[in-house]
């Protein structure tokens, strides 16, 4: 049983001064494996004050040092990368080797990643009028994480700050915080002077917001849900912050007849279901060109039902739990509405997976002769659960897809490099994924309308963090 009862704030592991608690719980067997103090306003004043002290001094350090303390942060965290997996698989349900090899190794590939960016960066350069640029670390950042992708989150914005010269005070999600806790060990032994970085559990009502609304905070970097996107908006609008979100999404697949069918049918069905569905960015909405959409339906059917579901614990490609009671109730609902709203169950559907009782497992459900229209096309239902969507033509699969609140992601499956081209050129969406290749680390990750505001990774996650100076030059 964990007993999680410190921040690490200033350099050290300190107690806290709020006193509720609340339990951190193992999704696959619904078990309590800890307990969690929440922090509150003076845990975030005492935080920001030790950031905002840390600033001055680390804010000019030159980039040769900062990029020295990036490397021992890099070798730290490959070293602790199994501690950062398994305490994944006990606190959120994700599998042990979809856990090592890919939610901790994201720590590992976007260092790597924000190490060649400062590099490459330009600190200063001359404009064509004569006049100089230079960029500046934008100052105490505040971070608030999610569940679903904890490091790879905690990365994306903690990496960027340490690289530019900010500091920063970061509150994980309340629910995941086993694998901050570590994280935050592997800051504090690279050796960043006290203060730099800071760490303080609670929940998004009490520390987020305070995070959010604090005077001496320039920057709030937010992942979540967009509710909870507009809540820190909203917060942090009184002081003038810069605010970069990473929202929801309900991306659209685009299933074009001229596709290697067999194999791009089970990847998207295959990609929808990963980490259970719980990815902001997952191919939710399979959009099939209608002359081969019966063949599309029986790959799908074929797909989800050889689709593992067990314990996470064990090594293997099979997907876990979802998070929590919560997440399940509202999965099990929207399966029930999209039954309701007329679309054929094409696999799964409501209920637990057989000798999966024990535990927030759900059965993968893929819904057929959906239409855009229905609750189950338009919300973000976060769990492993696909709708299958026909069309005619190439323009009104771009219709349908970009007809959403969000523009987080898009995919399109093609034999024809033009119409690869052509249509995600017109696809509403930040990141765009073409017959099974996925972005890389480095490359920027965001979205259009509700899906965010400003992007993370590479130069231009760098960017967000950075305030821009130009300086006239010198002239007698």
């Amino acid at each position: 049983m964990h007993s999680l009862d410190r921040f690490y704030i200033g350099g050290d592991w300190v107690a806290p001064k709020g006193t509720e608690t609340m339990p951190v719980m193992n999704p696959a067997t619904d078990s309590r494996i800890g307990t969690l103090t929440l922090g509150d306003a003076v845990d975030v004043d005492r935080a920001v004050a030790a950031a905002q002290a840390a600033f001055d001094g680390f804010s000019r350090t030159p980039r040769a040092e900062r990029l020295d303390m990036l490397q021992r942060l890099l070798e730290i965290t490959r070293r602790r990368q199994d501690d950062l997996a398994r305490a994944m698989t006990a606190e959120m349900g994700a599998p042990a080797t979809m856990s090592r090899e890919v939610q901790a190794e994201s720590g590992i590939g976007h260092l790597e990643a924000f190490i060649a960016a400062l590099e490459a960066q330009e600190e200063e350069l001359t404009l064509d009028n004569g006049d100089i640029l230079t960029r500046e670390p934008i100052g105490v950042v505040g971070m608030i994480t999610p569940w679903n992708w904890p490091i790879n989150q905690i990365a994306l914005k903690v990496i960027p700050a340490l690289a530019t010269g900010c500091t920063c005070v970061l509150k994980p999600s309340e629910h995941t915080p086993l694998s901050a806790d570590i994280y935050a060990e592997i800051v504090h032994e690279a050796g960043y002077p006290a203060g730099v970085f800071n760490l303080v559990h609670g929940d998004g009502p009490t520390v987020g917001a305070a995070i959010a609304r604090h005077p001496d905070v320039a920057m709030v970097s937010f992942t979540g849900s967009t509710r909870a996107g507009v809540e820190v908006s909203r917060n942090a609008a009184e002081g003038i912050k810069r605010v970069t979100l990473e929202l929801g999404g309900k991306s659209p697949n685009l299933v074009f007849a001229d596709c290697d069918l067999e194999t791009r049918i089970a990847e998207g069905v295959a990609t929808c279901f990963y980490n259970t569905g719980q990815s902001c960015d997952a191919p939710t909405r399979m959009l099939v060109e209608r002359s081969c959409y019966p063949r599309a339906l029986e790959l799908a059917r074929q797909a989800a039902e050889a689709q593992a579901v067990g314990d996470p614990a064990e090594e293997g490609d099979h997907i876990g739990p979802l998070f929590d009671r919560i997440q399940y109730d509202r999965v099990q609902a929207l399966i029930e509405a999209g039954i309701a709203e007329g679309a054929t169950l094409l696999a799964g559907g409501p209920g637990k997976p057989e000798g999966l009782e024990q535990g927030w497992f759900v059965r993968p459900t893929i819904f057929a002769d959906v239409t855009n229209d229905m609750r189950i096309a338009r919300e973000e239902i976060f769990g492993p659960v696909l709708v299958m969507i026909p069309f005619d033509t190439e323009e009104e699969a771009i219709r349908i897809a970009n007809d959403t609140d969000y523009g987080l992601a898009a995919y399109v499956q093609t034999g024809d490099p033009e119409r690869a081209r052509r249509v995600g050129d017109r696809l509403r969406a930040g990141v765009i994924q073409v017959n099974g290749r996925a972005s890389g680390y480095g490359s920027p990750f965001g979205g259009y309308k509700k899906s965010g505001i400003g992007r993370e990774g590479g130069i231009f996650g760098l960017e967000d963090y950075q305030e821009i100076k130009v300086r006239a030059p010198f002239t007698t």
